[in-house]
């Protein structure tokens, strides 16, 4: 084959592997081969043809060095940054949960306070009423109770007079012990018992005395059941009160700690928040550098190993042809 053919072979072969790949850097090496071949003279064609050939390998090899490197630091990184937003995905979504549930504890202990101190204000003016109600009856009872028993005393120092009078024929006959001799003055002729009029008057005032009696009893059973059942609710009361009173206290102070939590994890969310956000964007960077390409890793590494064993191929025709030369100006000068 003469040197001619071999320059032409060596060129269509890289003109085809150009238009196989879309590779408009062996295009351009394909026109500059050409171009060489056709005003060059003597042995440098070859030496240049050569050395664009073996040039381009280098580039390509170079390239495929560099994509490697490229490839390593991608996955690296992506899986670096994968397992970074993985974490704070984890972090955010469980301080998210504390911080949800503490608030919602929190509201729901105000909500119970809040219901606590009603009835303790409730219970307030329920047990006001009760004392003053208390108060009320108590001074009535007082005041009925001294009406009745001075009342019964009248009729009791009545009828201990009339009992007297009518148990006691000489009720009027005045004695002296001291002076016998002396005489008592004759009775009036006017006076004189009625013991059916005495005994009328006494069952009468029997009566009234028995009607006080009861009304008393009565008014002194009605205090003491109120004032029992006075006291029995006063000290359910007191019970009921303190109760909601520690109710109160320790629920405030633990909505206070969940309103303290609340503040410390809502610090921690946007810490995370922030950090999360510098995460998505180197992210979003390294899928722009890494992962949006037209051409995955993959099949640039093929495409560019079909590349440089083309350009292989092509440069072996040559050497051939190099050889070939050498071999013939050999024999010439022997």
């Amino acid at each position: 084959m003469s040197s001619s053919s071999r320059n032409v072979q060596a060129i269509t072969s890289i003109k085809a592997l150009s238009k196989q790949h879309h590779s408009s850097a062996l295009a351009q090496l394909a026109s500059r081969m050409q171009t060489v071949a056709k005003y060059g003279a003597g042995a440098d064609v070859f030496a240049k043809i050569k050395g664009l050939v073996s040039d381009m390998i280098a580039k390509l090899e170079k390239e495929a060095e560099e994509d490697a490197t490229e490839k390593a630091y991608c996955d690296e990184e992506m899986a670096k940054t994968e397992e970074k937003k993985g974490e704070l995905e984890y972090d955010l979504a469980k301080v998210t949960s504390k911080l949800e549930q503490a608030a919602a504890n929190s509201a729901k202990l105000k909500e119970e306070v809040k219901v606590a101190q009603e009835q303790l204000a409730a219970l307030a003016k329920e047990q006001a009423e009760m004392d003053a109600l208390r108060g009320e009856e108590h001074a009535n009872y007082v005041e009925a109770t001294t009406d009745l028993k001075a009342g019964l005393s009248g009729v009791q120092k009545a009828l201990g007079v009339l009992r007297d009078y009518y148990s006691n024929d000489d009720a009027f006959v005045q004695e002296d012990v001291g002076v016998s001799m002396m005489q008592q003055p004759a009775a009036p002729e006017k006076h004189g018992k009625s013991g059916g009029a005495g005994g009328s008057i006494i069952s009468i005032l029997e009566v009234c005395e028995s009607d006080f009696s009861d009304n008393l009893a009565k008014e002194e059973a009605a205090e003491s059941d109120s004032q029992a059942m006075y006291d029995k609710t006063t000290q359910e009361n007191k019970i009921t009160k303190t109760t909601l009173d520690q109710d109160v206290k320790y629920k405030t102070q633990e909505f206070k700690s969940l309103d303290a939590a609340i503040v410390e994890f809502t610090s921690d969310k946007d810490t995370l928040n922030t950090e999360y956000s510098a995460v998505m964007d180197y992210y979003g960077e390294l899928k722009d550098r890494c992962v949006a390409k037209p051409e995955s890793y993959a099949d640039r590494k093929a495409r560019r190993e079909a590349e440089i064993e083309g350009l292989k191929q092509a440069l072996q025709v040559l050497e051939d042809e190099t050889a070939f030369v050498q071999v013939k100006r050999h024999v010439r000068g022997a």
